[in-house]
């Protein structure tokens, strides 16, 4: 489709536009794609000679895929994201695979033809006459669709990349259609039931209004402008409470509170659900925020420092438990491996905040009600200096699981 406009517009150079034009160019193709019967069909004859691999096609979508793939690998690195290009495996790179599993599921009588497309019929699923209903892999007209681009990447991340657990990240709406391609995956043998498929669905941002998140002008928010607007409003917010740091130690922090409260913000929230998106909420200093963590961990730092104590001087130092505070403390403490257990199980974040959230609050309780440099006794200091060791090291470690950064002092 958007190859298509690009001709119609004659605008063939991609290579000199940017990720901004792609979106308008594409917006403007969708229109004529809507209205233009026409344009529609030379759009879907497009789709099948490019799925052919045309010569010509194949030049235009690379271009097109190339000036994407550059836009989100720098979005990708200013989020501290480990993908790189060598990771990615388009929808197009399937395509090879797409006819050998039309002729694989015809020849397992799983599809058959139904007016001119080949179909699969799924009595797990039903129209709304009640009959089994058909999942198209193949349209008429030659060219393929998502669903078959699925069926062939479970198959090839099974067969190739031998994983034994997959996991999708993927907006509820597509749930319904994962499971009818993961349907026919089984069916055909594919991907044993040993090796679990999982659609880790998530909900939709908000905006304090209670509708999706968008611009002011009533366009889609660009991750890009978020991230710039969450670094701005760090700078503003550490320079207000650090007013004597250097320009290079002010952006720097400002990075790390920015770039930690935009994941945070996300990954605290139960991924299932949808949540309002809130600026002051997701920059504040207390309450379940990144800055909040990360200025817990410095505060369990600063006890070490204001003691002059190397705190590796403290790793072999046993824990003596005498107070309550203490006791809960270390409890909740041992409770972090089971916590990583979950959420590398059920693939949910948001528990490893509220651990974290929990931790830090029991630290502070901890912290008020226990005296760890005026302890009466050595063994009681050097006990509770361990016990604030551990915490920091624990924060520091959730956080890194997180993809969040900590710093020495804010």
């Amino acid at each position: 489709m958007l190859i298509a406009y690009l001709e119609k517009q004659q605008q063939e150079n991609a290579g000199e536009m940017a990720l901004a034009d792609l979106e308008g160019f594409y917006r403007e193709a969708k229109k004529h794609y809507d209205e233009d019967e026409a344009f529609a069909e030379r759009a879907r004859s497009y789709v099948v000679k490019l799925q052919g691999g045309d010569e010509y096609f194949l030049q235009m979508w690379r271009k097109l895929v190339d000036i994407t793939m550059s836009q989100n690998q720098i979005t990708y690195d200013r989020l501290n994201v480990t993908l790189t290009r060598d990771d990615v495996m388009g929808e197009s790179l399937y395509n090879p695979m797409l006819p050998g599993i039309v002729a694989d599921l015809k020849a397992k009588g799983l599809a058959v033809e139904s007016e001119g497309a080949t179909v699969v019929f799924l009595d797990e699923y039903k129209n709304k006459e009640g009959e089994p209903m058909g999942v198209i892999i193949q349209k008429k007209d030659g060219g393929y669709l998502y669903t078959t681009t699925d069926i062939a990447c479970a198959k090839y991340r099974y067969e190739m990349l031998h994983a034994d657990r997959v996991l999708y990240y993927i907006d509820s709406r597509q749930h319904q259609h994962l499971m009818q391609a993961w349907t026919i995956v089984r069916k055909a043998g594919y991907v044993p039931d040993s090796v679990p498929l999982e659609h880790h669905m998530f909900g939709m941002m908000l905006g304090k209004d209670g509708k999706p998140f968008k611009t002011r002008a009533g366009g889609t928010v660009k991750l890009a402008d978020l991230l710039d607007e969450a670094l701005e409003r760090a700078r503003r917010l550490v320079a207000e409470k650090n007013p004597d740091m250097s320009a290079d130690e002010l952006e720097n922090l400002a990075k790390v509170v920015g770039i930690g409260a935009v994941k945070y913000a996300d990954l605290s929230k139960n991924r299932t659900t949808d949540y309002v998106f809130d600026w002051d909420n997701m920059l504040a200093f207390e309450g379940n925020t990144a800055p909040y963590m990360q200025y817990a961990y410095t505060r369990v730092l600063s006890v070490f420092r204001k003691a002059g104590i190397d705190e590796n001087a403290m790793i072999d130092a046993p824990v003596v438990i005498a107070e309550d505070r203490e006791a809960q403390l270390a409890a909740r403490l041992l409770q972090f491996e089971e916590t990583l257990s979950v959420v590398a199980r059920e693939g949910t974040p948001h528990v490893m905040c509220a651990y974290l959230y929990d931790l830090a609050g029991l630290f502070s309780g901890f912290y008020e009600h226990c005296p760890i440099l005026s302890a009466e006794s050595e063994e009681t200091r050097n006990s509770r200096l361990k016990l604030a060791l551990l915490t920091a090291k624990t924060l520091k470690l959730g956080l890194d699981t997180l993809g969040i950064e900590t710093v020495e002092r804010m």
